[in-house]
């Protein structure tokens, strides 16, 4: 790839399902340099293990080769280079299958691929015990290397979903290890890129205020330049909008410290600097990056055992006593290993419909023994029918127990992982680790941010008039799943809604605010530029998302949760 102007990169996917005329909608919508698609998630790997368990051949994302059905001529045709994950356990599997599908459709197609993630056979070895998946978070110069050797289309495996950004920038304009800015400017445009129309108006607080209401949000793309820096936008008539606060947004979606590890570098989030460039388009740049940490984050899927999970309905009056009894009555049948009640008090008092009268109990069961958790468990909900509280009701008639997956986080040394690039001609480039000793943390640098409570003078509020509403009146935030934790990014308008969302929200506060989070270890960083602080609740999704019995099990909707409560707002900060 030569160097020079601004390399224009789009996204297309941003996840395993996400919206299957993205290719084809980012194709023809504008010029671009690069499309890339991004499928994998802790989910989804656990997912591909167990499809890869039924079917050696498998392991990939199948909807990527669909997709790439419709769009492969016309990709080839406008010199559009196509970069994806969708790989998943099983790269060399898709590469394969899409230089059958080119033949198929006529095309000559140079197919790379980057493979080395897979550690499962070596779980043993280097202490992961005996997972279903086993993959390390490869970096970006892999793909790199792929793209140099003119491969028109690269899939990869387990790499970080920012690399598939920063991979290109590198092949473009020549980046080494060094140039760690750059690395870090390309990483930081990565992360907005990575969850396709979150960075355009999708699941964005204000989603009101979009011109469409965020009907139909378009797919983002990055104009990425030599020094790192990027321009944020997206293809003219497209839905939503690309904004300082919808790139904001998917900043703080999925974050902990300001200091952002990865493989490549380590990015100060803390350095990031926001602005407008004309409309839906915003410009990234300033971000500081640091040597990479000596070690590589592994992904582990494990399988927990089995589920089942049956809801009551509980209508009308004593609803608090409806459900003790239906949990006596579950733990005499069953005895109480491994239930789990969670009461949902949806109801209302005085209620004019059924609906609003009713309090939702749902049952879930975790067992290693798939019959206790099958049968066995739904049958006793169903035969409480005619002999328990007035008014039963489920909300499905009896199931079989589903497997779920365990979800932990390791680390090795960069070294223990042989990344290599496949390149069309099947040439096998190894790639080599960072210079060992390079750094000797993640965090070598950069800007660690405060993670405990700010000692911010709020004199300035105390004698202000107030308003009792809704955080979410002044305040965005946005919240999503890290394992087992979750964080949430909250931020503010403007900069002095920001002094008083620094000195108001607090761990304490969080704690008191969204009482679930009481007892959990709880991290706090501020991100002043992006006016903003981030959460990081250890333990609040327990094992992993598939493991998860949480109501909203990815933890999506924390930060939904946290701008709905009533607090008491500073006059002067309402509009």
């Amino acid at each position: 790839m030569s160097t020079g102007a601004a390399l224009r990169i789009g996204n297309a996917s941003g996840f395993y399902g996400d919206r299957l005329p993205a290719w084809r909608e980012m194709l023809d919508g504008g010029e671009l340099d690069v499309l890339t698609g991004d499928y994998l998630a802790e989910l989804t790997m656990l997912i591909l293990g167990r499809d890869r368990v039924k079917d050696p051949a498998t392991g990939y994302a199948k909807t990527f080769l669909r997709q790439l059905e419709t769009v492969l001529g016309t990709a080839q045709e406008r010199g559009v280079r196509l970069v994806s994950n969708a790989g998943g356990l099983n790269p060399a599997g898709l590469a394969d299958a899409i230089r059958a599908l080119a033949a198929r459709l006529g095309l000559r197609v140079a197919v790379a691929h980057v493979e080395g993630d897979d550690v499962k056979d070596r779980a043993a070895e280097l202490g992961l015990g005996l997972p279903l998946t086993a993959n390390a978070y490869l970096g970006a110069f892999g793909i790199a290397e792929c793209l140099s050797a003119g491969a028109d289309v690269v899939v990869t495996g387990r790499v970080t979903d920012a690399s598939l950004v920063v991979g290109p920038g590198i092949a473009r304009f020549g980046w080494t290890r060094d140039d760690l800015d750059a690395l870090a400017g390309a990483t930081v445009a990565g992360h907005v890129l990575e969850c396709g129309a979150q960075a355009t108006g999708g699941n964005f607080a204000f989603f009101t205020e979009l011109p469409d209401g965020a009907r139909r949000p378009g797919f983002p793309l990055a104009e990425l330049h030599a020094d790192g820096s990027a321009v944020i936008t997206k293809h003219p008539g497209t839905g939503g909008a690309v904004t300082v606060e919808t790139v904001t947004a998917q900043l703080l979606y999925e974050i902990g410290a300001p200091a952002y590890a990865g493989p490549d570098v380590v990015a100060d989030f803390a350095t990031i600097r926001l602005a407008p460039d004309g409309p839906d388009r915003v410009r990234i740049d300033g971000v500081r990056g640091a040597p990479p940490p000596q070690a590589v984050k592994v992904g582990v899927n494990a399988l927990g055992g089995f589920r089942n999970a049956m809801t009551f309905v509980l209508c009308g009056l004593r609803i608090e006593e409806k459900a003790a009894l239906v949990r006596a009555q579950l733990e005499d049948a069953l005895g109480p290993e491994g239930l789990e009640f969670a009461l949902a008090r949806t109801d209302r008092p005085d209620a004019a419909d059924e609906p609003s009268a009713s309090a939702l109990l749902t049952v879930h069961v975790k067992d290693h023994d798939p019959k206790r958790a099958g049968r066995t468990f739904s049958q006793a909900a169903v035969e409480l029918a005619l002999a328990s509280y007035p008014g039963l009701a489920l909300t499905a008639p009896p199931g079989d127990a589903t497997p779920f997956g365990v979800f932990t986080g390791h680390a090795i040394p960069q070294g223990a992982v042989d990344h290599v690039a496949v390149l069309p001609d099947g040439t096998r480039r190894h790639i080599p680790p960072p210079e060992s000793g390079a750094a000797s943390s993640a965090t070598s640098g950069l800007t660690s941010g405060p993670a405990s409570d700010p000692d911010t003078d709020v004199s300035g509020f105390i004698r202000q008039d107030t308003i009792r509403a809704p955080l979410g009146v002044l305040f965005g935030a946005r919240s999503g799943d890290k394992g087992g934790d979750a964080n949430i990014g909250v931020w503010a308008r403007t900069d002095r809604a920001y002094e008083w969302l620094r000195a108001e929200l607090t761990v304490e506060r969080l704690k008191e605010l969204l009482p679930e989070t009481g007892p959990l270890r709880t991290e706090r960083h501020e991100l002043p530029n992006l006016r903003a602080v981030n959460f990081v609740i250890h333990g609040i999704l327990g094992e992993g998302v598939a493991a998860s019995t949480r109501f909203d099990p990815q933890g999506k909707a924390l930060g939904e949760w946290l701008r709905s409560r009533v607090v008491d707002l500073p006059e002067e900060l309402l509009p």
